[in-house]
């Protein structure tokens, strides 16, 4: 059985482009939340998001094209052109849709995730097939989770996975209509919690076979050892208020990686920040773990929700947490909820293992949860 390695993975968030700046500006402590300049919020829940500087609105590149193009192209030359691809987005380039609304153009079409995911194989130079995963906010978790799939069952050797996802008048409307954003700005596991802030950010990782790349003589960042999905049809929004869903994920994650909860050093949470969501983590993790209390951290605080790219980012993040042995803090933290007391930090947070796991849900109610391993 073939094992699923990382050679190749980069960001860019709200704190700036590359890994090192988003693994900086965690441990700041810093949020790099802001008001949002590019459409009005008057009518919105909030008028904060945790957006990238320099993005504009424009009619020659869209946002997620401005993210995607200068990240992609500079490793364009490590990519082989066998390499499948997986995109991985909840909305894609949505402007086009937006424009389509406003009476400013014909078609809506060039909105699909699938013409994305053709420009995303021009640039990257890739020749052979690839496919979209858009599941909610657990899209670029289950991205990967297929990838890894198909390196171990040697469907293919070599899958590039990229998420991106923009903030744009659209969604942030949406969630506004939901009543599911923060007036002010996330705060994952505090007991003062109102709600999610929106985030934009697009990143890829490179997934190989050991074997291929051994023999390409690729760095080796770390192993996807391990994954579950499951979900519990729970409400189209709302997750299962006892974390059953998650709950399971997390244990067909461990028996995919051949590995036991006491391996586990460290816990990259989903923690969007709403109410539901972060306790119902707190009971999956808990009873998977049996109160044997472990680093439990959110970079929501920091860079938003950044929706379909979410899993993607938070998987990068973790592995370097496995490469340092320590935790990012959860930023905004200020108050610690009596469920999530003695597992978060507003500090970062040392551990010793090779093995973290990072869970991520949706709408839908859609779980995942991934074993990595240094």
């Amino acid at each position: 059985m073939a094992k699923a390695v990382a050679t190749v993975c980069d960001m860019v968030t709200s704190y700036g482009c590359g890994a090192d700046l988003c693994w900086k500006g965690l441990f700041s402590g810093i949020t790099a939340i802001r008001p949002i300049e590019r459409f009005s919020t008057q009518n919105m829940q909030t008028s904060n998001a945790a957006t990238i500087p320099g993005l504009k609105i424009n009619k020659d590149e869209t946002l997620v094209m401005q993210m995607l193009n200068p990240l992609l192209s500079k490793i364009s030359a490590d990519i082989p052109h066998d390499t499948f691809v997986i995109l991985a987005t909840t909305n894609g380039e949505i402007e086009f849709l937006q424009r389509y609304v406003y009476g400013e153009e014909n078609s809506a079409k060039e909105s699909l995730p699938d013409c994305l995911l053709e420009k995303i194989m021009l640039i990257a130079g890739t020749y052979g097939k690839g496919m979209v995963v858009s599941s909610a906010c657990a899209s670029s978790s289950i991205a990967a989770s297929m990838a890894a799939s198909m390196v171990r069952n040697k469907d293919h050797d070599c899958v590039l996975v990229v998420g991106c996802d923009c903030v744009s008048e659209f969604v942030t409307a949406g969630f506004s209509s939901l009543m599911a954003l923060d007036a002010d700005k996330a705060k994952p596991f505090d007991k003062n919690r109102q709600g999610l802030s929106l985030g934009e950010a697009a990143g890829y990782v490179l997934i190989m076979s050991e074997e291929r790349a051994f023999i390409e003589k690729r760095t080796v960042i770390g192993e996807i050892a391990g994954w579950g999905m499951t979900n519990d049809s729970n409400h189209i929004t709302g997750p299962s208020r006892d974390g059953s869903g998650l709950y399971r994920a997390i244990l067909k994650a461990l028996k995919s990686a051949g590995v036991s909860g006491k391996k586990i050093g460290a816990i990259s949470a989903h923690g969007t920040g709403t109410v539901y969501n972060d306790s119902m983590e707190i009971k999956a993790i808990k009873k998977v773990f049996c109160e044997r209390a472990l680093p439990v951290y959110s970079v929501k605080g920091g860079i938003g929700h950044t929706l379909g790219a979410a899993g993607l980012l938070e998987i990068i993040i973790s592995f370097r947490t496995l490469d340092k042995q320590v935790t990012p803090p959860t930023v905004n933290l200020c108050n610690i909820d009596e469920e999530a007391f003695g597992w978060v930090s507003p500090y970062p947070q040392p551990f010793e293992s090779s093995f973290t796991l990072s869970t991520n849900s949706g709408f839908g109610g859609v779980n995942s949860a991934l074993i990595l391993k240094r």
